[in-house]
């Protein structure tokens, strides 16, 4: 990835901006990466990869649809003999 100070992006943008159709060009203010600019392609594919991503909620942010999915969501029938590991019973 090309890094480039923050001064020198704005006065060559257009040039950085041709840079980044090739590779991500990460800019730079007080020697910190503050801003990294990408290809359209290259955030699409971001934004698809980031939204594959499983994603923890808190209660209060399920809504009612995604309550109703969990409940009547189901293990794969292929891992039945993990739910012996989650009964009460002792094994005889």
């Amino acid at each position: 990835m090309q890094e480039v100070t923050a001064t020198e992006f704005a006065k060559r943008f257009s040039q950085y901006r041709q840079a980044a159709q090739r590779e991500p060009v990460a800019v730079t203010h007080h020697s910190r990466v503050t801003e990294v600019l990408m290809s359209k392609r290259d955030y699409d594919d971001y934004v698809r990869l980031r939204d594959r991503e499983a994603r923890a909620f808190w209660a209060h942010e399920m809504s009612p649809e995604m309550f109703e999915a969990l409940a009547a969501s189901q293990m794969d029938p292929r891992h039945n003999h993990l739910n012996a590991l989650l009964s009460d019973d002792e094994p005889a």
